[in-house]
């Protein structure tokens, strides 16, 4: 499949057997074949043109709901924070001059499309603030914080397909759920989405922010390598209480833990590998299912190869 790409054109950077490691927010993963970061949104289209069809994909925003093993990926990784970022307030149309649009790339940050709503004066996305990703992440995940969710507050979204076209969808016209996106087969990535906002009036979202990001703050590890929640929250429970409950906090394996501040986020430390992360999350959820018959879902993607592994 290397020689299908052509990488004489690309305006962007094309690194081979690239770390995982120094791009995922737990700083462990292998190798991956390929690494591209695009200039802009046509040189990652230009350079979707020239792969070849079976070519396989890895969509990486800021890394931070991924497990990359440590035989890392085949194929290519595209990374688009840095490179996809266009952020911008749509003008009302004259058919619903009340309407308001924001307009995002999937590079761009959540907290940053959250902070930029707010200094709008803007209600409706200030959940994003919770979201440790970019939007390409949120919208292929729905992630969501604090009751809110990507999916219902998106109008349409923009898709990459196969030979470097691209295709808006409407909210209805993709299937989603909790921490579930389904795309169209044809579909390879989503690049951009339009999100429906509304005015702030008094300002009573964007105080609710501030009192969400103080209480993280205050009860999550924020700054230490992970990859923020886990595990999916089951019906009518929390992930995190299970997890307590079972004794698992602290709990580690190699040079990885269940934090102790709270009992949803896995630390990594310096000298840590995947497959210490792995083999916890595996831990974590034989134990909780052992003693509460609830077997927990992993919240973060678990892709490539175990160490030493070939495709």
């Amino acid at each position: 499949m290397n020689a299908a790409i052509d990488t004489g054109r690309v305006r962007g950077r094309v690194l081979r057997d690239e770390p995982m490691a120094r791009h995922t927010s737990w700083r462990v993963g292998g190798p991956a074949d390929r690494y591209f970061e695009p200039a802009d949104r046509a040189d990652l289209l230009a350079f979707i043109a020239s792969l070849a069809d079976d070519e396989p994909l890895h969509w990486v925003g800021l890394g931070s709901n991924l497990l990359v093993r440590d035989g890392g990926l085949r194929g290519t990784v595209i990374a688009l924070h840095g490179a996809l970022d266009t952020l911008v307030l749509e003008a009302a149309t004259d058919a619903d001059p009340e309407s308001r649009t924001v307009f995002a790339e999937a590079g761009v940050h959540c907290a940053r499309l959250a902070k930029f709503t707010e200094r709008e004066g803007l209600a409706g996305l200030g959940f994003m603030a919770g979201i440790p990703g970019t939007v390409g992440g949120a919208l292929a995940m729905n992630a969501g914080a604090w009751g809110g969710e990507t999916w219902p507050a998106v109008e349409a979204a923009e898709v990459v397909l196969r030979g470097g076209g691209t295709r808006w969808l409407t909210r209805n016209a993709v299937d989603y759920g909790y921490r579930h996106v389904a795309l169209p087969e044809a579909a390879l990535g989503f690049i951009a989405a339009r999100f429906a906002v509304s005015a702030d009036a008094d300002g009573s979202q964007a105080a609710a922010v501030r009192t969400q990001l103080a209480r993280r703050k205050a009860t999550q590890p924020v700054g230490r390598p992970s990859a923020g929640s886990t595990f999916r929250n089951p019906p009518g429970d929390f992930a995190a209480r299970l997890i307590e409950a079972a004794g698992l906090k602290g709990y580690r394996i190699g040079g990885a833990g269940i934090s102790e501040q709270h009992a949803n986020f896995i630390l990594t430390e310096t000298g840590a590998r995947a497959a210490d992360v792995e083999a916890l999350i595996g831990h974590v959820q034989r134990t909780v299912a052992e003693r509460t018959g609830i077997r927990l879902e992993a919240e973060v993607r678990v892709v490539g190869e175990p160490d030493g592994g070939a495709a």
